[in-house]
């Protein structure tokens, strides 16, 4: 580990982050962090903050970030798909073989209309992607 500090940190948001220019070439030796910039991923927007004017330079690490972290989501996204078939996986063998008949009666109909929901979406999607020709 070289030990020196990247020159923009990202504090991420709900929608984006809070982008700080970081400083340790001062005086004192401590790290300081100058906020830049609010960037919201959903929208593509780049605030300045204050009466800043952003650089080339840091426009592109912006967008940079934007791009990666867009993808990072998207990953994350289908990951957490998979993880949700895994656990409906294990919910149908739980309920087939340790479930008892209070537990199943405490979730029976919240299973099922989450299901229902979801096969429905899932089916319409499925209809509409074919009758498009994407699939």
């Amino acid at each position: 580990m070289s030990g020196e500090l990247p020159e923009y940190y990202f504090r991420v948001r709900e929608n984006g982050a809070a982008v700080f220019r970081v400083d340790t070439e001062n005086r004192q030796r401590r790290i300081e962090m100058d906020q830049i910039a609010v960037v919201n991923i959903r929208n593509g927007d780049i605030r300045p903050q204050g009466d800043r004017t952003l650089s080339d330079a840091d426009l592109t690490v912006i967008q940079d970030w934007m791009a990666e972290r867009t993808a990072l989501l998207a990953r994350r996204d289908i990951d957490d798909i998979r993880r949700a078939v895994d656990h409906m996986n294990l919910t149908a063998q739980w309920a087939q073989s340790r479930a008892t008949a209070d537990q199943l009666e405490a979730v029976t109909d919240d299973l099922l209309l989450a299901m229902h929901d979801l096969r429905s979406v899932l089916v319409r999607k499925k209809a509409d992607r074919l009758m498009k020709g994407d699939d």
